[in-house]
């Protein structure tokens, strides 16, 4: 006799089948008897919009107008191609702790978007942004060494092996220090910067900020991503984020060159230029 619901069957087998793995996950071996996270990954998500839950809006850019805000005149002439879509966002409860000065910074920032947001610059994005920019990063994973390679603006991070104690100086991606917790990668990412964002709505963080990365397989081409954001200096709490990240697979399991600099040069310098 044929299913009146075709559709539910398959469903019922895929999730029998194990498709949906959880953290009873045992992943392949790779260098040293570690997890293999040796591969080109991409977040599926909106986190780079904002890592918080949105409604969908005309643009980042909007000005008061007659009936309320509309899109600024900068960024109108892209209509739906700079619209911003609706994210159930990635943090993991209620909304960030900001203490009363840091969220006016936060609301500054977005109101000022086109201005200050250091991804328009093509600044490198620092920690944890790089990890869910709309860009594929790649893990190259061997015994002795672990390194990201990330296609926005070229921006690359060797993870140290060993506690290198504190960064010698702050920089934009910081400093990283890994170590294994059974199947997962935990990465201590310190000595950041105070110029890198969270998003393009402003979430903004001090030169203070801990970064705890932890990085576990799920499937053979997921992994979970939960990081943890200490930052006395902005928040009255540390706060965690949580998202899945895919692995590319096929021709396209490649990252490209996207060395964005020269695209800004006009935008950044072109005011300087000598009258003709």
């Amino acid at each position: 006799m044929r299913s009146r619901f075709p559709g539910l069957w398959v469903c019922l087998c895929f999730l029998a089948s194990g498709a949906f793995a959880d953290d009873a996950y045992v992943a392949p071996r790779g260098p040293g008897g570690h997890p293999d996270f040796n591969g080109v990954w991409q977040v599926m998500n909106r986190a780079n919009y904002n890592v918080e839950s949105h409604a969908a809006v005309a643009a980042l850019a909007m000005v008061e107008g007659d009936l309320g805000p509309i899109p600024d005149k900068r960024v109108v002439a892209l209509g739906a191609v700079g619209s911003v879509p609706a994210t159930l966002g990635v943090v993991v409860s209620g909304p960030l702790p900001y203490k009363d000065q840091a969220k006016k910074i936060q609301q500054e920032n977005a109101k000022d978007w086109l201005a200050k947001d250091p991804e328009i610059k093509c600044y490198l994005p620092g920690i944890p942004r790089a990890t869910y920019m709309p860009f594929p990063f790649q893990i190259v994973q061997s015994e002795s060494a672990l390194f990201f390679s990330y296609e926005f603006a070229g921006a690359a991070r060797n993870i140290y092996l060993q506690d290198p104690g504190e960064a010698p100086i702050d920089s934009w991606m910081g400093q990283s220090y890994g170590y294994w917790e059974g199947e997962t990668l935990v990465i201590e990412v310190t000595g950041q910067n105070d110029r890198t964002w969270f998003d393009r709505a402003g979430n903004h963080h001090s030169a203070f900020m801990k970064v705890t990365e932890r990085y576990t397989l799920t499937s053979e081409h997921t992994l979970r991503y939960d990081v943890e954001i200490e930052d006395d200096q902005t928040y009255t709490a540390p706060w965690q984020m949580s998202m899945t990240i895919y692995k590319r697979v096929g021709v396209d399991a490649q990252i490209q060159q996207f060395k964005c600099v020269e695209f800004v040069e006009e935008l950044m310098y072109g005011h300087l230029r000598k009258p003709q």
